[in-house]
């Protein structure tokens, strides 16, 4: 089979696995209602502690992250072995994520993408995905907002990777998906400057 057809078949399996909804999964799980139908109406984990069950949203904050890290690392793992070009695991970077924000399976109206993009970060590069990890931890524990903590870490990721790799390719992904993650936040942004955006762990 040819490379190129290898590359897009892979490309479509990364986004099929990003646009598994855990979010639904754990709350069907769990017993919940739909994920979709209170608070934000967003399909992730911080959405899903809403509900009041903590089991849900740890499993789909690990489900989310878990698809993104698996997608890339057995892009890196396998890519040369089957002579596909080092710009695959960019592309299978950004499909896992744009399949989590765009699912197929939900009509395309996914998540925010934090979890997902922190998987792929850390896939990447450990310790990229670590420190924009942290930026998020740091924020979040000490403001109580998850929106405004995507945001800084999402405007942090590419100045890591600046750091790490200096003008590399793939600081282009960083920021791509650093972009589409401040862009799916527009709306808490608003919230946020309005002083009507939610906590962490508040029910809305």
């Amino acid at each position: 089979m040819p490379p190129f057809l290898i590359t897009l078949l892979v490309v479509l399996a990364a986004y099929l696995l990003g646009s598994v909804p855990f979010a639904l999964v754990a709350s069907r799980l769990f017993g919940l209602a739909d994920p979709r139908s209170y608070g934000s109406g967003n399909p992730g984990a911080t959405n899903v502690l809403r509900s009041g069950h903590k089991g849900a949203a740890v499993l789909t904050l690990i489900g989310d992250a878990a698809k993104g890290w698996l997608a890339v690392f057995l892009a890196g793992r396998y890519a040369a072995e089957y002579g596909l070009g080092g710009y695959t695991v960019g592309l299978v970077a950004m499909a896992v994520f744009f399949g989590h924000l765009y699912p197929v399976f939900l009509r395309f109206k996914g998540g925010k993408g934090v979890a997902t993009a922190a998987g792929v970060l850390l896939a990447i590069n450990p310790w990229l995905g670590l420190a924009t990890l942290a930026t998020w931890l740091a924020i979040a524990f000490a403001l109580r907002y998850s929106s405004l903590a995507a945001l800084v870490a999402a405007a942090a990721a590419p100045l890591y990777a600046i750091l790490i790799w200096g003008g590399d390719g793939r600081v282009l992904v960083v920021g791509i998906i650093a972009m589409a993650l401040i862009g799916k936040h527009w709306q808490n942004l608003q919230r946020l400057m309005a002083g009507s955006e939610p906590k962490i762990g508040r029910r809305k």
